[in-house]
């Protein structure tokens, strides 16, 4: 009988919690959704996410896939069973209905999570298996059409095809000499390493599970042959969470600390696996704690160096010191093998089917945001798209926010609200950036929509209306709901010669964010307080209108009977003549 477990109680209690409160509400079966159009390419674990959030927030969604139906899940529904996650499931949530059963659930466990997202929003019906998309273009009218016009058009596309397609599986000089057994890392399902020595090739994600494999299937010996060193953190769901607090996702100042940590209590005797100068946030660290285990007691031995080439009995390697460059001077030996197992990862899917001018710096990969399209490839014009400018200057990290602002604010923008005020002036469009990079930093899941869009087209100005749900991170239980209209100030963007042909683009000259007195004081007001107190001072203030118009009645009745009697007589004879 099992036994009682707290912390998993609580973890399946907060998981139930995270799905009630956050989940979108599944469309009704076989619903026509009416909210924009939505192509989704690819339906592994983003694009089933991608799909499912679109569909419960109202937008319909067709989903592009080139694999069958056994491909729904994407890389997970490639690699072994054995395969599973490396980090803590706490860390791996892609949807907030997802429900782990274990800390670090296994490759069923997580294409099971991806497939029962599937049918609960309904996209079997919305899915075109066997469908590779070849080509993404625009009609005349701004949407896009993907492969030809009979799979429809489409306000957004989601280029959702991942990091990781077919098995990378390099040949290797002498390869064909080798008279053992050669295997790539995703194709061991069936196979053993019982009594044999075993060579991984790779020093990556795949090499772990790889080596896992061949120590649980009982090898004889193993040896890794990495090219470089890479960094290795403890699958400790405390530490791995703490590691993820660096909201700056990259090397900063304080990066030493964690790194002597490691070297001193993780490595300890194995600090020379340690690499040197690369920083721990400079590329996704592995995560495993038994390699160091296994090494220790004699299992399996971690080599770096070059392959040299395959001989019949194993493997021609350059051993190099720590910190001598890739292909630098080393000692040659045989390692010896009687199996071969290739962590060379796998081939990156191509992007070819998308417009060439979306590769543009710098967005072209792999910087694009989980592989969305690029801000600047956007049609600039206000008038259709601000919903979507809204929603990338308030939900998007900063690259993009900055990107959004080049694309669609003039350099001289200016921004009003109560809170702040930029001016105008050459470069004043930075300060805009600071603005909303400040705004994601204290509300970093902000819930916006967009009412509605009026347009003036005399003035050149957009009066959009919307309300949103603002919450601030250091504040676990505030959260505030505000509706305000900003204004925004046009003006056309420059053409060349050869672009007067085309419809005018416009850019924003300047943003006003109008907030009711009782709206913009949510922001400063705990519990709503302060908006109570405005409430009753509108109240009072209302009855003081009141009470003023019956007091001082005799001055509106002078006004109308009097001065407003002659001017109405003037009127008339300005008529009569």
């Amino acid at each position: 009988m099992a036994s009682f477990r707290p912390v998993d109680f609580v973890y399946y209690i907060l998981q139930w919690f995270l799905d009630k409160l956050l989940s979108p509400t599944p469309p009704p079966p076989h619903a026509r959704l009416s909210r924009p159009r939505i192509a989704i390419i690819g339906a592994g674990l983003t694009g089933v996410s991608s799909a499912s959030h679109c569909v419960g927030h109202g937008f319909d969604v067709t989903l592009f896939e080139a694999g069958d139906d056994t491909c729904l899940g994407g890389i997970w529904s490639k690699v072994n069973n054995t395969s599973g996650l490396q980090i803590h499931s706490v860390m791996y949530r892609f949807h907030p209905s997802v429900r782990w059963t274990a800390g670090y659930p296994d490759r069923q466990q997580i294409v099971s999570q991806i497939a029962q997202l599937w049918k609960r929003y309904g996209l079997q019906e919305r899915t075109n298996f066997n469908t590779p998309v070849t080509s993404v273009t625009q009609d005349n009218q701004g949407r896009w059409i993907i492969n030809d016009p009979s799979n429809g058009r489409f306000d957004g596309v989601i280029a959702a095809v991942g990091s990781c397609g077919d098995p990378k599986m390099p040949h290797m000089p002498d390869q064909e000499k080798f008279k053992g057994e050669i295997y790539h890392s995703s194709k061991l399902d069936g196979k053993t390493a019982q009594g044999k020595k075993v060579l991984i090739i790779g020093g990556g994600a795949s090499a772990v599970e790889a080596l896992e494999f061949v120590v649980h299937t009982g090898a004889r010996s193993t040896s890794v042959l990495a090219r470089s060193d890479k960094w290795i953190i403890p699958r400790n769901a405390f530490i791995d969470t703490l590691l993820a607090f660096n909201i700056f996702g990259g090397e900063t100042i304080f990066s030493w600390i964690p790194e002597a940590i490691l070297r001193i209590f993780f490595y300890r005797d194995l600090e020379d696996l340690a690499p040197q100068s690369q920083g721990l946030f400079t590329e996704t660290p592995m995560v495993n704690s038994d390699i160091f285990h296994q090494i220790r007691s004699g299992k399996a031995e971690w080599l770096r160096g070059d392959i040299l080439g395959f001989t019949e009995n194993g493997i021609r390697f350059n051993h190099r010191a720590k910190g001598v460059p890739k292909g630098g001077p080393g000692r040659e030996s045989v390692v010896e093998g009687d199996m071969v197992i290739m962590a060379t990862g796998y081939q990156r899917p191509s992007l070819a089917f998308l417009p060439s001018e979306v590769f543009k710096e710098p967005y072209q990969p792999p910087n694009w945001y989980l592989q969305v399209f690029p801000p600047q490839h956007m049609s600039i014009c206000a008038k259709t798209e601000i919903p979507q400018v809204i929603h990338l200057l308030t939900q998007s990290p900063p690259s993009t926010q900055r990107a959004t602002l080049e694309k669609y604010f003039t350099p001289d923008a200016s921004f009003t609200h109560p809170f702040c005020r930029t001016g105008s002036f050459e470069g004043s469009r930075w300060l805009i950036w600071c603005i909303y990079r400040w705004y994601k930093i204290m509300s970093p899941r902000i819930e916006l929509e967009v009412d509605s869009v009026a347009y003036d087209a005399q003035t050149l100005t957009l009066y959009v209306s919307l309300h949103q749900i603002f919450r601030i991170w250091l504040l676990p239980f505030y959260s505030t709901h505000a509706s305000l209209v900003t204004v925004l100030r046009l003006v056309p963007q420059p053409q060349t010669h050869h672009q007067n042909t085309k419809p005018p683009r416009y850019l924003i000259r300047s943003q006003n964010d109008l907030y009711q007195v009782n709206e913009f004081v949510k922001f400063v007001s705990l519990f709503g307080i302060l908006s109570v107190l405005v409430f009753l001072w509108q109240f009072v203030a209302t009855g003081f209108c009141v009470l003023g118009a019956m007091v001082f009645w005799p001055v509106s009745w002078v006004e109308q009977n009097v001065v407003g009697g002659n001017r109405e007589r003037g009127l008339g004879d300005v008529v009569k003549g």
